[in-house]
């Protein structure tokens, strides 16, 4: 049997154990879909493998066929063959060796979940690795692409310029300084890397899904712009060493320039910028052909770069210690104690656009300038981040190698401050731009091509790294723009090279070195400050999920490596840093506008998570002082009749709890009932709430969505206001619509359910704001004229008054004046009460115009005779019906011991108290019709339902106080003030 045999029938015993579905999960359940249709070979996604299941072939031993035959499988086994017993089929679900493969766990690995996007579900699908995939190690996956990214053109053109420039004490500081910010990023980066598996994308990758998307998408692609920009940098250097090399290839005349002022001996030629251009342009274009042909061939190739760049390492080394005085050419003092006292100073100074000291020069170099120049030979800690899909063990070779590289070269570096300065005069180390050239054994040549194949491997990791990290952005699906350079798995980035050639191309038609330099180390510093602050972001936060395996890290070395990076960048110009930052705060704020949400569990969410905990036991269980009040109004969204299909609130509900609002700060819960039993409903109030959420979005109101399953309407309730909220983050107010269709509909169980609703609220101490005439509320763009009448009856903690303040502060009703109507006894003092209601709001600071209505009582109007209310008919219609209900209640109670019932509960009725009740009601209805018609809306105290009255009696007293009022706020406060008069 082949290997494909064996691995056919592999993989048909994995479906055959993983392809069982288990009661009581039911058939359409996600885990049983994805896991029925597992197929090593398909894509990860949970549709892929629905759509299109693959048949797989499967030629097996014989002995497995008499196992399987004998334990009641077919012999060909597969997806549709019968099922076997289990021995943990109590516990529902296959178990995880069979769904997993944690059987063998060093030969099978799980891949990383995808994230959840818009339009998907958050289910994970797994998948085997492909069995030809390469998988490196520690050194050739993670240490050579980093010593091959660090050490490359600055160290053999630029270093030994920089410590002519700097003298060897600030050299010696430079390379300590740059290093110490690399090395704690480095071990930043070894905790976020081993904190779990990753993905394609690099610093993209671990910024974006420990500081959010957004965060992750604007210093990916300014990380995406350094690295190309990079290429250029690599392309450049190494066409400036072949025209150095080769002087006799350059197209056009090379530059004579002078040095402090005076012609040396010797002229010194620099390479033009039109040659510099155009072999830029072909070398660029060449690179872009292999990068076209294949990741694959570079990686095969890649480590052969690193050869001739250890091996001219060597040779300058030997060098060093076998140059004399004056050899091989003059300046040349050999291993010399009186030139390292003569270079240790620095001597800082103008120079040409070629980095040639000249007085009349203009640039003039600094310390601040050379950290900009020298800073991108340290880059490169990212190399194996970037290769993390092809490591065997990413949480091993990254922290190891990538501290491993920096560790080695920063004390290169240091090594080499010491050897170059005390081996020529200062006028050779800044005159002779291939020093490591001239003093290399036993030829210049060795240098020369070690630095041209360095550089050119370095440029083509930068132009096969770059694409791929924009496409890894772009397969993230949070930018819509970057859709043109999506790419499927196993394909090349093709329009993401073509566009990273562009950018390289355009840097090289620059043609100068040291002004690209500090475009680059601002691109890659924001990206490693971004790797330092998500590393302290979680280690701060600490959150359960947070479990490097790589111990040697600390939030405060995180914070000291991103602040090194901030202080770098402004170092080498605050102009460029200021640029840079503002180019990754536009594409935040453009991802944050136009980019999808995705939702990766970054810090930032936990963060918010910790805060909300902290905030809300400092608030402790003690009443809220009134200054400190907010309204929390519970909106209750079932309605009293039907709504149309797929609108789970009344529209206008949202509206008014935006209008409890101060300028939209605050928290509105809406919530929502389903009848029923939960094990039969749960799955429909979780499509209810996401329906429910939806649409509170929509209607843009900041609140959460709340479903609950109970038996009716009333214990729905009674459990939502008993327990909905934590700490002082419970619900104060109850908003519901009046039901105004209870006697058109005929729906004869709403005014128990109502009455039971506002009973429920007065015993658990919450407001009660209902609304009548919700329908012709007015939204945001309707503008309301007129006035706001307040009829202030019972003293309520001033919610009603607080209420009318908050109305103003919206569009629609900022036009409006406020009326407060005091309700007096006709003997009473009216002028008095006015005063201190008028002192009362001044206190309050509240604008309104006091009305002290007299209202003669029940004993006085009995004995004045009929009155002429305009609500007279209702009065009298509602008398009618309650002596109807009341007749019909005292026949039944014939026949069950002369006990009145209403609701199936017992109640007492004093006919002359329902009388007084109607008729104080019709006075109420009357005196806001007679003062109130033209108001924008009504707000008037909720009288409680009167103990043992039957609820259908409350229904009538509400009826007759609405009637013929349009808009109408029913407002019943709770034992608590929730204005002060103080400061």
């Amino acid at each position: 049997m082949d290997n494909e045999d064996v691995e056919g029938a592999m993989e048909d015993e994995f479906q055959s154990r993983g392809g069982r579905e288990y009661r009581p999960v039911v058939a359409h359940d996600s885990a049983v879909v994805e896991m029925s249709s597992f197929d090593p070979e398909s894509s990860s996604s949970p549709v892929s493998q629905q759509s299109k299941p693959k048949n797989v072939k499967v030629v097996a031993p014989e002995n497995m066929h008499s196992n399987a035959n004998q334990g009641g499988i077919p012999a060909n086994g597969g997806v549709n063959g019968s099922e076997r017993e289990h021995k943990l089929e109590l516990f529902g679900f296959d178990s995880l060796v069979n769904i997993l493969g944690l059987k063998s766990m060093t030969a099978e690995q799980v891949a990383a979940p995808s994230s959840p996007r818009d339009g998907e579900d958050g289910s994970i699908a797994y998948e085997r690795p492909r069995v030809n995939d390469v998988k490196l190690g520690t050194m050739m996956g993670v240490f050579v692409p980093c010593l091959q990214n660090i050490l490359g053109i600055i160290y053999y053109i630029r270093f030994t310029w920089i410590v002519g420039m700097a003298g060897i004490g600030d050299s010696l500081l430079l390379v300590a300084f740059c290093g110490l910010c690399t090395f704690l990023t480095s071990i930043s980066l070894s905790a976020i890397a081993t904190n779990g598996a990753m993905k394609g994308g690099g610093p993209y990758y671990l910024i974006g899904r420990a500081l959010g998307p957004e965060v992750g998408v604007s210093i990916g692609l300014c990380f995406f712009l350094g690295n190309a920009v990079a290429g250029a940098l690599y392309v450049l250097g190494a066409v400036e060493t072949f025209l150095k090399a080769v002087p006799a290839a350059g197209i056009f005349r090379e530059t004579v320039t002078k040095v402090n002022g005076t012609v040396t001996s010797e002229p010194i030629e620099s390479p033009s910028s039109h040659d510099l251009q155009i072999y830029g342009i072909v070398v660029t274009l060449i690179l872009c052909f292999i990068v076209f042909g294949g990741v694959k061939m570079i990686n095969r190739v890649a480590p052969a770069f690193l050869i001739p760049v250890l091996f001219s390492l060597f040779c300058i080394f030997v060098g060093i210690f076998s140059t004399r005085m004056n050899d091989p050419t003059t300046g040349i003092t050999g291993l010399s104690l009186e030139s390292f006292k003569d270079n240790w100073s620095s001597d800082y100074q103008f120079t040409n656009d070629a980095g040639i000291p000249d007085p009349e020069g203009k640039t003039y170099w600094n310390f601040n300038a050379l950290v900009g120049l020298f800073f991108p030979a340290v880059m490169g800690i990212m190399a194996g981040s970037n290769r993390s899909a092809s490591l065997k063990d990413t949480q091993r070779s990254i922290p190891v190698g990538t501290l491993a590289a920096t560790l080695t070269t920063t004390a290169l570096y240091l090594i080499s401050v010491l050897f170059f300065g005390a081996i020529a005069t200062r006028n050779k180390l800044l005159t002779d731009r291939l020093l490591t050239a001239t003093i290399a054994w036993p030829f210049p040549a060795i240098v020369y091509i070690g630095i041209i194949l360095s550089t050119l491997g370095a440029a083509l990791q930068s132009l096969t790294g770059a694409p791929r990290l924009l496409a890894a952005i772009a397969n993230d699906d949070i930018l819509p723009v970057l859709n043109y350079f999506k790419v499927a798995d196993g394909y090349e980035p093709h329009i993401a090279t073509l566009f990273t050639a562009f950018i390289c191309i355009g840097c090289v038609i620059i043609g100068n070195l040291d002004l690209i330099t500090p475009t680059i180390t601002m691109f890659f510093l924001l990206c490693y400050a971004g790797v330092n602050l998500s590393c302290f972001l979680l280690d701060l936060l600490d959150a359960p999920s947070w479990r490097p395996r790589w111990n040697f890290h600390h939030w405060s070395l995180s914070l000291l490596g991103a602040s090194l990076c901030i202080v770098i960048m402004f170092l080498i110009s605050w102009s460029f840093t200021v640029v840079s930052l503002a180019l990754a705060s536009l594409i935040y704020y453009y991802v944050s506008i136009k980019g999808k949400a995705g939702d990766w569990g970054d810090g930032f969410k936990s963060a918010y998570f910790q805060l909300a905990l902290r905030s809300l036991r400092s608030l402790g269980a003690n009443q809220v002082h009134p200054k400190n009040w907010y309204p929390i109004p519970l909106i209750f969204c079932r309605p009293w009749g039907k709504l149309p299909e797929n609108v789970p609130c009344h529209p206008k509900l949202a509206d008014f709890a935006n209008c409890m609002k101060k300028k939209g700060r605050g928290m509105s819960i809406f919530v929502s009932i389903l009848d029923g039993d939960y094990h039969e409903h749960a799955e429909d109030a979780k499509a209810a709430c996401k329906q429910l959420d939806t649409y509170i979005n929509y209607k843009n109101c900041e609140g959460v969505a709340e479903i609950v399953v109970a038996p009716n309407m009333s214990e729905g309730f009674r459990g939502i206001v008993q327990t909905m909220g934590l700490g002082n983050l419970k619900p104060n107010i109850v908003v519901m619509r009046y039901p105004e269709i209870w006697r058109r509909e005929n729906l004869t169980e709403i005014p128990a359910t109502f009455v039971g609703i506002i009973s429920d609220c007065i015993v658990a101490n919450k407001a009660v704001v209902i609304v009548k005439g919700l329908d012709e509320w007015p939204n945001e763009y309707q503008r309301q004229y007129g006035t706001i009448d307040l009829y202030w009856i019972v003293r309520d903690g001033g919610l009603m008054l607080l209420l009318s303040q908050l109305l103003l502060t919206k569009e629609s009703f900022e036009s409006c004046k406020i009326q407060v109507f005091c309700i007096a006894e006709e003997d009473s003092d009216a002028e008095e009460l006015k005063a201190d209601v008028k002192k009362f709001l001044y206190d309050l600071r509240m604008q309104a115009e006091v009305i002290v209505i007299s209202m003669k009582s029940w004993d006085a109007q009995a004995e004045g005779g009929s009155q002429q209310d305009e609500s007279l008919e209702a009065f009298t219609a509602a008398q009618q019906r309650i002596a109807s209900y009341l007749t019909e209640m005292k026949s039944r109670a014939e026949g069950e011991g002369n006990v009145l019932l209403a609701d199936g509960k017992p109640v007492v009725v004093n006919e002359q108290q329902v009388e007084k009740f109607l008729f104080t009601t019709l006075k109420l209805n009357s005196t806001i019709l007679r003062y109130s018609r033209m108001a924008a809306v009504v707000l008037v105290s909720l009288p409680p339902p009167p103990i043992n009255h039957p609820a259908y009696f409350y229904m009538e007293y509400m009826d007759l106080l609405v009637e013929n009022v349009p808009r109408l706020l029913m407002v019943r406060g709770y034992r608590r003030d929730v204005v002060t008069l103080f400061t």
